[in-house]
């Protein structure tokens, strides 16, 4: 998604969302969060789990020091010594080779990803054990620039919709996704804007998140 783009799809939210309307000027427009597709990011979204941006990117390094063929094969051959030397955790090895047997298998195809609709990308992504929808989503949005996502379990998400929309308490994850319905078909973008809106208005004022 261009930033023209990105833009463009947030003013037509702010036309039928006025919570976003009214924050929109103090908030700013977010960039856009373009990212490769294909194994490389798969293994780069394993990575990041549960991490900052800061040590995700730290550890991902080392990875590729460990593992200088990004590969499926170049990561089988890693010694588990080698990939927790790295900084990735037992579990994280673990789901990494299983995206690399899956991969050189055929039961998983990266590739393939481009020409399944949303939800069969979905599917075929959460298949793989350690992948949740929400790391399927994430994929969708940056690495195939698929328009109309909304992770609904992405905590920042919900929290910023929450202050956003004044609510008492966080929005369930069905919850969520009905307050974004009018959205559609630009909740990428609107995912965009509430991250912002989550670290320009909310976190500062937020514990425990």
């Amino acid at each position: 998604m261009s930033p023209d783009e990105l833009t463009s799809a947030i003013d037509q939210i702010a036309v039928v969302d006025t919570d976003v309307s009214r924050v929109l000027g103090d908030t700013g427009y977010p960039k856009p969060r373009n990212r490769a597709a294909g194994f490389h990011a798969f293994v780069s979204t394993v990575v990041s789990q549960q991490l900052s941006t800061k040590a995700a990117n730290t550890i991902f390094k080392r990875v590729c020091v460990a593992v200088p063929e990004l590969s499926p094969e170049g990561l089988l051959r890693a010694s588990v010594e080698d990939l927790r030397g790295a900084g990735l955790s037992a579990r994280k090895v673990e789901y990494l080779q299983g995206l690399a047997k899956a991969t050189l298998s055929g039961e998983f195809d990266p590739d393939a990803l481009e020409s399944m609709d949303d939800q069969q990308a979905i599917r075929s992504i959460v298949r793989l054990r350690g992948f949740g929808v929400w790391t399927a989503k994430i994929y969708l949005m940056f690495s195939l620039g698929r328009k109309d996502i909304f992770p609904e379990d992405d905590l920042a998400l919900v929290v910023a919709l929450q202050h956003l929309k004044g609510l008492e308490s966080r929005p369930k994850p069905s919850a969520a996704l009905e307050l974004t319905r009018t959205w559609s078909p630009n909740r990428s973008a609107g995912s965009l804007f509430l991250w912002k809106y989550y670290s320009c208005n909310v976190r500062p004022a937020s514990s425990g998140i």
